[in-house]
């Protein structure tokens, strides 16, 4: 399974229950504050706007964006569907993969393409460690650093998914992390117009859409190469242009 999972921005509301009093203080189990629980996706997305990101502002400006890439039964595909239709988009890479096909991130950024960093072997961050995390971004980081020439401050999240803990770190190291708006579901092996749908439904002004440029074993990224030029086509004649995250964020791309 790869990082196009539903996302779950569903608010949970505080509940709050009344005061209670003991004769002995602090020695009464319930006069003790409990453990505040862990802030849901859209808690946090809503608590660190200017740290999270899944759109831009709302001008006729459509951000496309490829997930766990490099992968060169796919990337490559995409890239050329890029070229042709001169389409600037934004790659989210893991770093693992990177080291196994450096040519490949050459080739995105040599083309003018964004990158982000999408983890070292794109584990859930919410069970990892902070330390743990911040070995996944540094990782990555320097193995892109090698092949680039620079550190990313895009951050996504494999799965979107990230605690507040690992959100502050990425806050104090001056990096930006990007979710998105609008998800394909091409993760699932969806053919052609079922692709197509997903993304012309939802899109509209500042949407950040998730597709894929790579995948598991098994991975079927077919349906969403081949619905690549005709959402561009589509949304083109809705009067919309193309940017980089960086560009639609206005942050710079590297740290």
């Amino acid at each position: 399974m790869t990082a196009g999972e539903p996302l779950s921005c569903t608010a949970v509301k505080d509940k709050k229950t009344p005061a209670r009093h003991a004769l002995n203080g602090d020695n009464d189990p319930a006069s003790k504050p409990a453990a505040a629980s862990p802030l849901s996706l859209g808690q946090l997305i809503r608590k660190y706007p200017d740290v999270i990101k899944t759109n831009g502002p709302r001008i006729k400006k459509i951000a496309l964006t490829f997930d766990d890439v490099p992968d060169p039964r796919f990337t490559s595909q995409i890239l050329d569907v890029l070229r042709k239709y001169r389409v600037k988009a934004t790659f989210f890479i893991v770093g693992n993969r990177a080291a196994k096909h450096p040519y490949l991130v050459k080739r995105i950024v040599r083309e003018g393409h964004s990158i982000g960093n999408h983890s070292y072997n794109h584990p859930q961050f919410s069970k990892l460690s902070v330390r743990q995390f911040r070995s996944q971004i540094i990782r990555t980081e320097n193995i892109i650093n090698k092949i680039a020439r620079f550190k990313p401050r895009l951050i996504r999240p494999p799965y979107g998914e990230i605690n507040e803990q690992q959100l502050k770190w990425s806050e104090s190291h001056g990096y930006k992390l990007v979710n998105w708006s609008v998800d394909s579901l091409d993760w699932k092996g969806l053919p052609k117009e079922k692709v197509k749908r997903n993304v012309l439904a939802h899109a509209g002004r500042g949407s950040i859409i998730l597709q894929h440029g790579g995948g598991g074993v098994g991975s079927n990224l077919k349906g969403s190469i081949e619905a690549l030029p005709e959402i561009i086509e589509a949304l083109r004649r809705k009067g919309y242009t193309f940017v980089t995250v960086p560009e639609m964020l206005k942050v710079p791309e590297k740290k």
